[in-house]
């Protein structure tokens, strides 16, 4: 029997809310921190351009998914119906920081533009980039179950997987190093709470709680170290804040100039930054398409095209006003029904946000919340997406899983390289890679700037093909080879230059030709290999190995 009043409130609501807004103003924190620690991005310009427009894509996209709920409740007459949760993309906001917004803040500083001037450039090339991800989005609503045809779950979700563990996981790790003492207790409690599921005192949500009690820590210890009450080797360590007045942020009016559409002009350049741009827009939409499955699954039918087509709106508003991190579906609705969520928590983190960015007050939250009791919420958020990653993906193919990661590896490792070699001493020195004695090392270094060049990509292809040959499809395996080759000549994977820019083959000669072509070359082998063999196998009657249609699967 249905109730048909919608009980859009409920007492649930409040834990989902403090999930669901932390989870948001941890990505925001994230934006505004990793560009000023890792590229110096002048902390300004990310609160008063940046930040306020994408806000405005989780108020957008909150905001109708409300409604989708209250839509949802009279068309079936339920009384429990909980809405789906839309925040920013957690995977993007380190994409986005790292290999799109920091390297072409440097490059626009390197061909001599200001700081100012430069981070005004970069922030027009991260609304092209997010305006080009909702646009595509928007598409892969009309064919969203064409693409969960065409690439495995081990393709699709090893390559979150990589990123998870990678850059999610790893990188907060060392900011949790920096100052361990708050650090690791900040990080026991959201491992007990949230992947334990042991309860704290007066069931305090387990966000809430790591920020409370790593919180009261770090302002203690900062007090007993001013007071010279703590031992200096215990003190915590000094850092150069990103903001030393707060109210800079406050009733920012710089975002608007997003809708004079000045950004276009930088859109050509963006171009360069669509092989990691566009592998983040596809594994939003297929983590919608699974986030629609599994909200299905508590009982909550929603249409996938609806819901794709929602993320892909909130994208393009946040583009339009300024903003440079896309939204997505999480995958919580279950977790947010079972704490007794409605619809009331993402109203609530709608406007909480929305307000945030659009008021300015965000940056008291940036100024007041130590990062140090962030960094373990993206470790969980990490570690969760890794153990869906696999969950969802049949065992057989956990090996796929796993070679997904080896590219973001290779990323990992040109990051730190990067850094050595941005460091003004080395700098000033004139020392650059190519100028290494050793032949070897240098061969090694553009080797592995090759595998981390679009290594979404490259993730996505190998744990797709891998995939394919263990279900003994080696024909579908040597398309994905082909189409592994045709991308490398173009520079959308396995880029041998700096920063990945994409290319024409025409374009490039010498050592740089070469490189690229012996790459395309070995997957052209492979799969010419892979075809005859398939069709061997073929001729011999092997079957491929397919899976029974899971129980209940809708039609996406």
């Amino acid at each position: 029997m249905t109730d048909s009043r919608y009980n859009w409130a409920a007492k649930g609501d409040v834990n989902a809310f403090f999930g669901l807004m932390l989870d948001n103003v941890a990505n925001l924190l994230l934006t505004v921190s990793l560009l000023y620690g890792a590229f110096a991005f002048p902390a300004k310009v990310a609160l008063r351009n940046m930040i306020p427009g994408t806000a405005m894509g989780v108020l957008a996209g909150d905001l109708l998914f409300f409604w989708l709920a209250l839509r949802l409740a009279k068309k079936t007459g339920k009384s429990s119906i909980t809405a789906m949760p839309l925040g920013l993309d957690t995977p993007s906001t380190f994409g986005m920081v790292f290999f799109v917004l920091g390297p072409a803040f440097l490059a626009a500083k390197a061909r001599g533009l200001n700081e100012h001037a430069a981070a005004i450039h970069t922030w027009h090339i991260g609304i092209c980039a997010i305006f080009i991800s909702g646009l595509f989005k928007f598409a892969c609503a009309l064919g969203s179950h064409w693409i969960r045809q065409m690439f495995p779950r081990a393709g699709l979700l090893g390559s979150l997987a990589a990123i998870a563990l990678v850059l999610i996981s790893f990188l907060p790790l060392l900011e949790i190093l920096h100052s361990p003492i708050v650090g690791f207790v900040a990080l026991a409690v959201v491992l007990t709470t949230l992947v334990a599921r042991l309860d704290l005192p007066f069931k305090l949500p387990g966000a809430v709680g790591s920020l409370l009690i790593g919180g009261a820590m770090f302002y203690l210890m900062q007090w007993a170290t001013s007071m010279n009450l703590l031992p200096a080797v215990l003190a915590l360590p000094h850092e150069e804040p990103a903001l030393r007045d707060p109210s800079i942020g406050l009733f920012p009016t710089e975002w608007l100039a997003a809708l004079t559409f000045q950004w276009t002009g930088a859109l050509q350049e963006s171009f360069q930054y669509l092989p990691i741009v566009i592998p983040f827009a596809l594994a939003t939409v297929v983590g919608g398409i699974d986030c629609t499955e599994s909200a299905a699954a508590a009982g909550d039918e929603y249409d996938t095209r609806e819901v794709i087509a929602v993320e892909a709106f909130a994208t393009v508003v946040a583009s339009l006003c300024g903003g440079v991190i896309q939204t997505t579906p999480y995958i919580g609705h279950p977790a947010y029904k079972a704490m007794g969520g409605r619809a009331a928590y993402v109203l609530a983190t709608a406007l909480f946000i929305g307000s945030a960015g659009l008021l300015g007050y965000f940056g008291y939250l940036y100024f007041i919340i130590p990062k140090v009791t962030i960094y373990p919420i993206l470790i969980f958020i990490g570690l969760e997406i890794t153990a869906q990653s696999f969950h969802h993906t049949p065992r057989r193919h956990y090996a796929a899983v796993a070679l997904a990661c080896v590219p973001a590896l290779a990323t990992l490792g040109m990051y730190f390289v990067g850094k050595i070699f941005g460091d003004p001493t080395l700098l000033k020195a004139g020392i650059a890679e190519d100028q290494l004695a050793d032949p070897l090392t240098r061969d090694e270094l553009t080797t592995l700037r090759m595998l981390a060049n679009g290594f979404i990509v490259t993730s996505l292809i190998w744990a797709s093909a891998l995939a394919a040959l263990i279900d003994r499809r080696l024909l579908r395996a040597a398309g994905f080879f082909l189409a592994a080759a045709g991308l490398t000549l173009f520079g959308i994977m396995h880029s041998p230059a700096p920063g990945g820019p994409m290319f024409l083959p025409w374009q490039i000669e010498g050592d740089t030709l070469r490189q690229v072509l012996q790459f395309a070359t070995g997957y052209a082998v492979v799969a010419v290999l892979l075809f005859a063999w398939g069709w061997m196998l073929k001729s011999q009657g092997v079957a491929p190995i397919v899976d029974p249609p899971p129980s209940g699967e809708r039609e996406a």
